[in-house]
C-alpha cells in the first residue's frame, strides 16, 4: 500500500472508530508498528490527528486562535450556554472559566440575577460589567492570548483563596479514554486550580470537542459533576460516557 493509500485508510478509520491501535493497523495492512508511527507523525503535523501512547485520537478543532473559535459551532455554544446559565442560582457564586462557550454563558445570564462570578478572563469580566447585581472577581495573573485568560503561577495562586458553588468549565477535547483536555500545559494547569475551588464541576463541550483530544490532561471524569454539550445524546462517544457514569445533560 502507497503512504497516500495508508493515509487515506488512517483518516477513514480515525473518523469510523475514534482511534488508530498502532500494532493494529500494522498486523492487518501488514507493515511495521514504525511505520504507521511516521504515518501518524505525519498526520499530527497537519493537525489531523493527536497522538497518544499506541496510536492516535481525533484532534480537537478547538485549538484555533480566539478569534476563529468564534465562528465554530456557534449555534452549539448558545445551546451549551443556555443549560450552564441556567444552573447559576439567584444568589451562588460561579466560577467562570474563559473561552468563547463560557463568554456565551456570560451573555446568557439575565442581567438582574444577583451572583457572584469569579473569572480569569478579561472577556468575561468584561461581558458582565453591565450587569448591575453581578458581583465581580477578576483573577490575575500572565495573559494567555490565545484563550484571553491569565494562566502562570500568580493566576494559579489566586485560584487558591477564592471558592464557589459552581464552576463551569471549557475544554478543548473530550475524549473517554484520554479524559477532558486542552492544548496548553499552563491552562490545563489553571483550570484544575479552578476546578478544585468549587462544590461543583460542569464542563463546557460544544459537539465538535466530542470525541477528540488535546495534548494536556485538565480532569478526568470522576473530578467533574457533569457535562453540558449538544452533540447528540445517542452519539456513541456519548454514550460511552454514559456508561461511566457521566452526568450529561443535553442542550437541545
Amino acid at each position: 500500500m502507497l503512504a497516500a493509500e495508508r493515509r487515506e485508510y488512517l483518516l477513514d478509520l480515525l473518523t469510523r472508530t475514534g482511534k488508530i491501535v498502532a500494532k493494529d493497523v500494522a498486523a492487518d495492512l501488514g507493515i511495521s508498528e514504525d511505520s504507521v508511527r511516521r504515518d501518524l507523525r505525519d498526520l499530527a503535523a497537519e493537525e489531523l490527528c493527536q497522538r497518544v501512547y499506541g496510536g492516535a485520537l481525533p484532534a480537537s478543532p478547538a485549538v484555533v486562535d480566539y478569534d476563529a473559535r468564534q465562528t465554530v459551532t456557534r449555534d452549539g455554544k448558545q445551546k451549551v450556554a443556555s443549560v450552564a446559565a441556567a444552573l447559576v442560582r439567584p444568589g451562588s457564586s460561579v466560577i467562570l472559566d474563559g473561552g468563547t462557550t463560557a463568554l456565551a454563558v456570560a451573555r446568557a445570564l439575565p442581567k438582574e440575577l444577583a451572583c457572584t462570578v469569579i473569572t480569569h478572563s478579561p472577556t468575561i469580566a468584561t461581558a458582565l460589567i453591565d450587569h448591575p447585581r453581578a458581583e465581580l472577581f477578576l483573577l490575575g495573573g500572565r495573559v494567555f492570548k490565545h484563550s484571553a485568560v491569565t494562566c502562570g503561577a500568580a493566576a494559579v495562586e489566586a485560584a487558591q483563596n477564592v471558592s464557589a458553588e459552581l464552576c463551569l468549565l471549557g475544554v478543548t477535547g473530550v475524549h473517554p479514554e484520554a479524559g477532558l483536555t486542552t492544548a496548553d500545559a499552563d491552562e490545563a494547569a489553571m483550570k484544575r486550580a479552578l476546578s478544585a475551588r468549587a462544590a461543583d464541576t460542569y464542563i463546557l463541550a460544544s459537539s465538535e470537542k466530542i470525541g477528540t483530544a488535546s495534548p494536556y490532561r485538565v480532569l478526568s471524569w470522576e473530578k467533574i459533576t457533569g457535562l453540558i454539550t449538544d452533540a447528540d445524546p445517542h452519539d456513541t462517544v456519548v454514550e460511552q460516557l454514559k456508561t461511566l457514569g457521566v452526568e450529561v445533560l443535553v442542550a437541545s
